[in-house]
């Protein structure tokens, strides 16, 4: 899997300081104190993700000449495109001596998270607060990065994106034409959207499969055949899902269709969909 690597102007905004507290340097790294990333690097779902700040501009405690120093405070908080935060705020502190030899000292924290594994493509946002406590003045920064995500389109209600059948369980193409012979296994994938979540983001759904033939008379049905409950922090777009079937080498070549019955347990919806396949 490829990345887009770029080089361009830092992505960082300052939205708002007082005289005093300001920030040198704000950046994203794939790991703890690692190269500092272009800002149009892409992130991949499920990545670890770093960031770190400099800071300049606060005063210092000379108020003991032996014991000079420093006290600052910083919170950040981590959004997806839409405004979602993606993971818990974090917060710490800057504290303790500073001598004269450390004059070109600068301040820095860093803060790890992850991004969501099934986070959607686009332009996410670190948003840091930062207070210098013995000058008493504070900022307010965003920093840009971006992710590189699976795009599957949303929906109010309990519905399948993306359905597609395979040739094989690994097959990363979907077939233009849905044929199979008599003993092959049918595969299918789709992802299911717009359930619903109950308390920390949790839903619960299963579905089912059945198939018909041109008449639409039932030939095989497994009500149950997989099922999914999860919670998390950050919300789970959707759920990949996927089916297989033993073709008889005994079926009769012919058009049938399968029947997908989708249950969202949360919020008691029901989707059923239906998808026609040949056999010769």
């Amino acid at each position: 899997m490829y990345r887009v690597v770029a080089l361009a102007l830092a992505s960082a905004v300052v939205l708002s300081a007082a005289s005093g507290l300001t920030v040198e340097r704000m950046a994203m790294q794939e790991f703890e104190d690692g190269p500092l990333l272009p800002p149009d690097y892409q992130f991949l779902p499920g990545e670890a993700a770093h960031f770190t700040c400099r800071l300049s501009g606060y005063k210092i405690d000379k108020s003991d000449d032996e014991n000079q120093r420093v006290k600052l405070s910083w919170t950040l908080e981590v959004f997806d495109p839409t405004g979602v935060p993606i993971d818990k705020p974090k917060s710490g502190q800057i504290e303790g001596r500073v001598l004269p030899e450390d004059k070109n000292w600068v301040p820095k924290f860093l803060a790890g998270f992850m991004i969501p594994p099934f986070a959607a493509s686009g332009d996410y946002r670190v948003s840091v607060q930062a207070k210098d406590e013995i000058g008493a003045t504070e900022l307010h920064a965003d920093l840009t990065f971006h992710v590189r995500g699976r795009d599957v389109q949303p929906s109010a209600t309990l519905a399948l994106r993306n359905f597609r059948f395979q040739r094989s369980e690994d097959d990363s193409a979907s077939l233009r034409e849905p044929v199979y012979r008599a003993g092959d296994m049918l595969w299918a994938r789709f992802d299911i959207v717009g359930y619903k979540f109950e308390d920390n983001n949790r839903y619960s759904v299963d579905y089912g499969l059945a198939v018909e033939d041109a008449a639409g008379k039932r030939l095989f049905a497994q009500p149950e055949a997989a099922a999914e409950s999860h919670d998390s922090f950050y919300p789970q777009r959707y759920v990949p899902g996927g089916l297989s079937l033993n073709l008889d080498k005994n079926v009769a070549p012919a058009m049938y269709t399968l029947v997908v019955t989708v249950h969202d347990r949360v919020g008691g919806q029901i989707w059923e969909e239906r998808h026609a396949f040949q056999v010769r």
